[in-house]
């Protein structure tokens, strides 16, 4: 396990903000958390990150403890966080290359690693440019190529395309596969659903402090129930007659929609259900215009699960933070 995680406990004031949080990430993964509005999301990444103690349980990042070994931790990760930290007044080579005399990699060293990362994440054009004539997407590569100077095995990324473009989100997300691709285990908080549906391999939900569910995409899923057969049905037909009909076929009951016009099914998984169906309607010769399989989506899983519909700001009782 590339992070590991028992009992994490952290209390601002009087608030308790993690409550025993429980995560594991094997190596060359993704894990995505998930959690409404002040859920322990950025608190449990800052103490992943050695940035906050934990008030109780232990974690160990890369094979150290984040509480006994922060400096052997820290040689290890990556970190960007919510908003790009880059420097406005200096160009793009000049911050990365900065960074990496930070992180003690020479003149020389960090000279080259900033090249190799402004060619990586297509920036080379822009590279002597101050970062404040940058777009928003480019900020952000620029902010993932600092975290990724000192090639860490383990990289934490706090909602890291919040404000982007479709455009500049796929664009990430293809880097940070990428990344994974080469062995990079990673940790991804995001405030859109079909980001961690996309990248993460596991995903956990947490709430209140706690991990409420830990599953894959798919398993989550089916958590929240199984495949629905979503017909829409030409004028003139009729619903309650379709409804009845599809009552043979379906696992739970039939709903038809506001419109009077869209039934839909609860089926079992596997072909042989649609097939049931849809000879079921065109032997009463059922006029449909729409008939397809709905799988739930990670918008349902969050619903079902929290009661919420996405993130925000997270209050600790000391701070206001994003989730």
């Amino acid at each position: 396990m590339a992070i590991e995680a028992e009992g994490i406990r952290k209390r601002y004031g009087d608030t308790e903000v993690l409550k025993g949080v429980d995560l594991s990430v094997p190596a060359g993964t993704v894990l995505g958390l998930l959690g409404p509005n002040g859920a322990g999301k950025t608190t449990s990444v800052r103490i992943l990150a050695t940035l906050v103690p934990p008030d109780g349980g232990r974690a160990t990042v890369a094979g150290y403890d984040v509480a006994e070994e922060p400096m052997k931790v820290r040689r290890r990760i990556g970190l960007a966080g919510q908003y790009a930290a880059v420097d406005e007044r200096l160009t793009g080579r000049e911050n990365l290359t900065l960074i990496g005399r930070l992180y003690r990699l020479g003149r020389a060293g960090a000279a080259r690693r900033a090249a190799e990362l402004l060619e990586r994440f297509e920036l080379t054009h822009a590279a002597d440019r101050e970062t404040k004539t940058y777009s928003g997407g480019m900020r952000r590569r620029l902010d993932l190529a600092a975290s990724l100077l000192a090639e860490p095995t383990v990289l934490f990324l706090d909602e890291p395309t919040t404000g982007l473009d479709l455009t500049s989100r796929m664009t990430l997300w293809t880097m940070v596969r990428e990344q994974v691709d080469a062995g990079v285990t990673v940790l991804l908080t995001t405030q859109y659903l079909e980001e961690a549906d996309h990248l993460a391999d596991r995903i956990a939900v947490i709430d209140k402090g706690q991990v409420i569910a830990d599953g894959t995409p798919d398993e989550l899923k089916r958590k929240v129930g199984g495949e629905r057969l979503e017909i829409s049905l030409a004028e003139g037909a009729d619903a309650a007659e379709v409804t009845r009909l599809l009552e043979g076929v379906s696992v739970g009951p039939p709903a038809t929609g506001g419109d009077g016009r869209t039934v839909t099914v609860p089926v079992a998984s596997g072909i042989g259900a649609i097939a049931d169906a849809a000879a079921a309607l065109r032997e009463r010769g059922v006029e449909v215009t729409d008939f397809a399989m709905r799988r739930p989506s990670m918008d349902d899983v969050f619903l079902s699960l929290t009661g919420h519909v996405g993130g925000g700001a997270e209050t600790t009782g000391q701070q206001e933070v994003k989730a």
